[in-house]
C-alpha cells in the first residue's frame, strides 16, 4: 500500500510580491509534491493524483522526471490563481481566472493509502461523496481553505462550508487558519474554534498562524508550535501546504504531534526563503529546531 497519496488540482499560478511577478504552476499538489520530494526515503511511498489541462501538462512532466509516481485526470482547464502580496506577506489578494473541473467518486475508484491528503483549492472540488468515500480508504487529511471559497466574478469570497457537520466526521486531519476556523466554528477564541472542529470529529486541527506559528489540538490536548524566524523573507505562496507536508510526513513514520509540528513549522520556514516549492532537506529543517524543542 501506499503510505500518503495527495489529491489535488495543479493550478497556473501569477505570483505578485513587492519583488516579483512570476507564472508559474501551484496548487496543494504542487507544493506538496515537490516539497515531500527531497524528503522521500526508503521507509515512505507517494503518490500524486491531479487533474489539469492538456496545454499544462508540462508540470506533471517535470515532476515524473522527478520519479514521483502520478495519475492524471484529464480536465477541460486548469484552475487559474493569482495571488498578489502586500509587504507583510501574511496578507494577499486573489483572483480565480479558469476552474477545473471536480474530481469524483468514479475517478478516484480504488485510490487507497495509510494518509490520503485532499488539496481543496474550490469549493466544489472534492464533493461530499468523495470525502465520505476517501474515509474509508485511509487516514484523511483535509486542507479546509478550498471549501470555504467562493469565486464570485473572478474575486475569492470567505463563506462557510455548507456540508462541514456531515464532511468533518469524515475528516481525520484538518488544516484551518485563523480567519478559516472562525468562518467554521463562529468563535473568535482560536482555542475554542479548535474544540468545535474535534467535537464536530476531527481528530488532530491543525491551526497555522503564518509568522504568529501553529496551534495543534488532538486528543483534548494543545500544542503550540512557534514560528522559526526566517533567514529572510521571499514568497510565502505554498506555506501552508508546506506545513500539512512536513506534518504528515513525519506522522506517517511514527513521530508524535509535538515532533511532526515543530518539523512542518521548519520546512515551511525554509519554503518562506525561497520562490517556489520547499526545495530542502530533513536535515536543514531539523537544525532550524532548538534543542530543547526537540523530541
Amino acid at each position: 500500500m501506499i503510505d500518503i497519496c495527495c489529491i489535488g488540482h495543479i493550478t497556473h499560478d501569477r505570483i505578485v510580491t513587492p519583488q516579483t511577478d512570476i507564472h508559474m504552476p501551484g496548487g496543494t499538489s504542487f507544493y506538496f509534491t515537490h516539497g515531500i520530494s527531497h524528503l522521500l526515503n526508503e521507509r515512505v511511498s507517494y503518490r500524486l493524483i491531479t487533474s489539469l489541462a492538456e496545454e499544462d501538462m508540462q508540470a506533471v512532466r517535470d515532476i515524473k522526471a522527478m520519479g514521483i509516481s502520478t495519475e492524471v485526470i484529464p480536465s477541460r482547464h486548469t484552475v487559474y490563481f493569482e495571488n498578489i502580496y502586500e509587504k507583510d506577506m501574511n496578507h494577499r489578494q486573489q483572483r480565480v481566472l479558469a476552474k477545473a473541473d471536480p474530481f469524483t467518486v468514479e475517478s478516484l475508484s480504488g485510490v487507497e493509502a495509510r494518509y490520503i491528503v485532499l488539496g481543496s483549492l474550490l469549493a466544489d472540488d472534492f464533493p461530499l461523496d468523495v470525502v465520505r468515500y476517501l474515509s474509508g480508504r485511509g487516514t484523511l487529511v483535509v486542507d479546509a481553505q478550498g471549501y470555504l471559497r467562493e469565486v464570485r466574478d473572478q474575486k475569492v469570497y470567505a463563506v462557510d462550508w455548507p456540508d462541514k457537520l456531515e464532511a468533518l466526521k469524515y475528516v481525520d486531519i484538518l488544516k484551518v487558519n485563523e480567519y478559516e476556523v472562525a468562518v467554521l466554528t463562529g468563535e473568535k477564541d482560536l482555542h475554542e474554534g479548535a474544540r468545535r472542529l474535534a467535537e464536530w470529529g476531527v481528530r488532530e486541527v491543525l491551526l497555522t498562524l503564518g509568522s504568529f506559528g501553529s496551534i495543534i489540538y488532538a486528543e483534548g490536548k494543545f500544542y503550540e508550535i512557534p514560528a522559526f524566524e526566517p533567514l529572510k523573507v521571499v514568497d510565502a505562496t505554498g506555506c501552508g501546504d508546506t506545513y500539512v507536508m512536513g506534518y504528515v510526513f513525519q506522522r506517517c513514520q511514527g513521530a508524535s504531534i509535538s515532533e511532526a509540528a515543530h518539523f512542518a513549522a521548519a520546512v515551511s520556514t525554509l519554503k518562506l526563503e525561497h520562490t517556489g516549492p520547499f526545495s530542502g532537506t530533513s536535515e536543514e529543517a531539523i537544525a532550524r529546531i532548538p534543542d530543547h524543542l526537540r523530541d
